[in-house]
């Protein structure tokens, strides 16, 4: 065990970065500018002493309604940074104006609460920051933040949405939909609490579906996860009126932010990640400046500087997809307008983030963190101790049956880097996704649940489609990696498949 301990921890403490991502560093840094001046276009929403006297609206704004859908992927108190992203991303969006009405939350709601959360009821995205959980609707939580009833949500259709508020996105030809999404990835998808998890093409074909229902005028995306480019590379269209960013491109992680250990480091009563990279980065940016004056591309530029690393080891590539052409659009056209940001002058600079740890590895942190933390003996510590050795056990158990499965059905000396090899710019992760999802569950059927750590193997499945291996073919080469692998507590039938 202090083998694996010594090996996780090295690498990360020369890079000075923790690996394990979505690096969510949203900053409370907004307390600046109180006072107003100029004259604004006042939202519904706002008070008469909230804004000075307004002109008429301006055409761009003539019968826009603002939506927003903002979904945390994950659960675990490990996953703290994803609710505690989406929760801020809510209070932005509502100090700029949205109606609570016009924005759907998904979050599974068990980290508030957690009785390892040392602030029970509250919630923060940033060291300083204040509660971003006060207020947050509860629209879509536990068993209902699921796949299907986001793709629901997001076409307004009532008869399939399971539970939950039944809040759904009901915007006309007019109107501008933003949509965040923060959570664990990889090649070709994102994860869900509640499996199955999203995948790329499934995404598309519900994209393309919302904009043949000419049911909005533009859309603006922001996704926070591993690998989250390979999401639209090579797939999202440019004619859908559509606006991509994502945390990373096709092949790497994101990062998590604000970690124990690093700098800057969350409150020493926190054992976790408070934020993502990307995520942390848009929110702080969005909240030091005034949105009626900064584009889509400045915003773009600000976070892709900010989430990238000088070394090159622990920062990603902010990429953007789809309809780049309004670009020139101001942000509060999609993020709504704060009156308190109307001082603001555009040049104020954020902090450098200098601590980061990969997504996939925060919950091995969180977990080492709080067995540090527990009384020597103790039965919890003992507890904690049993989980990180289940959990390392079951990493290394996906790890050498993907590279066995590589070896059958490529052979011995080609098997890893076909399954590793990237595909060229421009081309999608696979072209067949029900394929995807097969090779998927026929794995997890013999060798056990995939996990969220095991999403980093995705491209290994997309690469046996992509070579043409049969399912008959991935069963024999699963039977033979993982036969005799007994595991109830990674059991598919108890976890669910993820495809």
């Amino acid at each position: 065990m202090m083998t694996v301990h010594t090996h996780l921890f090295s690498r990360v403490a020369m890079a000075h970065r923790w690996v394990c991502g979505l690096l969510s560093l949203l900053a409370v840094a907004a307390a600046a500018a109180e006072g107003s001046a100029e004259p604004l276009i006042r939202l519904p929403t706002q008070d008469e002493h909230d804004a000075a006297p307004t002109p008429a609206p301006s055409a761009a704004e003539e019968g826009i309604t603002r939506w927003a859908v903002l979904v945390a992927g994950s659960s675990g108190y490990e996953n703290y940074r994803h609710q505690a992203d989406v929760c801020h991303a809510y209070q932005i969006l509502k100090r700029g104006g949205l109606k609570e009405e016009n924005i759907v939350v998904f979050m599974y709601d068990d980290i508030a609460q957690n009785p390892q959360n040392p602030r029970l009821g509250v919630i923060i995205n940033h060291p300083k920051g204040k509660d971003v959980y006060a207020g947050v609707p509860k629209d879509y939580t536990g068993d209902q933040v699921t796949t299907k009833n986001f793709f629901a949500v997001l076409t307004s259709n009532k008869t399939t949405v399971t539970g939950g508020s039944r809040k759904v996105i009901n915007s006309k030809p007019n109107d501008h939909i933003f949509i965040y999404y923060a959570d664990h990835g990889g090649a070709g998808s994102l994860g869900m609490p509640n499996n199955p998890w999203l995948y790329a093409g499934d995404f598309i074909k519900v994209l393309r579906e919302k904009h043949a229902s000419t049911s909005y005028s533009k859309m603006v995306i922001y996704v926070e996860a591993c690998e989250s480019g390979s999401m639209f590379e090579g797939i999202m269209p440019q004619d859908l009126n559509i606006y991509v960013s994502t945390a990373a491109n096709a092949v790497e992680s994101s990062w998590g932010t604000y970690c124990p250990g690093w700098n800057p480091p969350p409150p020493h009563e926190y054992l976790t990640c408070l934020g993502d990279v990307y995520s942390v980065s848009w929110m702080e940016d969005s909240e030091t400046h005034n949105l009626k004056k900064e584009a889509i591309k400045d915003q773009y530029e600000a976070v892709k500087k900010r989430t990238s690393s000088s070394n090159n080891l622990t920062g990603s590539h902010v990429m953007e997809y789809g309809d780049k052409t309004f670009k020139d659009e101001k942000l509060f056209l999609y993020q709504g307008f704060d009156p308190a940001n109307v001082n603001n002058t555009n040049r104020l600079p954020l902090p450098s983030l200098e601590g980061a740890i990969n997504q996939r590895d925060a919950d091995i942190l969180f977990m080492w963190k709080r067995y540090e933390q527990l009384d020597g003996g103790s039965e919890e510590k003992l507890r904690v101790l049993k989980k990180i050795k289940e959990t390392v056990a079951h990493r290394k158990h996906l790890d050498s049956s993907i590279n066995f499965i590589g070896k059958l059905v490529f052979g011995f000396e080609k098997g890893p880097s076909v399954l590793e090899a990237p595909r060229s710019s421009g081309q999608p992760v696979v072209h067949d996704w029900d394929c995807l999802k097969r090779m998927v569950r026929v794995f997890e059927s013999h060798c056990g649940s995939l996990t969220q750590y095991g999403m980093k193997h995705m491209r290994a499945f997309a690469n046996l489609c992509n070579n043409g291996v049969s399912e008959a073919e991935m069963k024999e080469a699963s039977v033979g990696a993982c036969g005799g692998y007994i595991s109830a507590k990674w059991s598919p039938l108890v976890l669910g498949h993820s495809a």
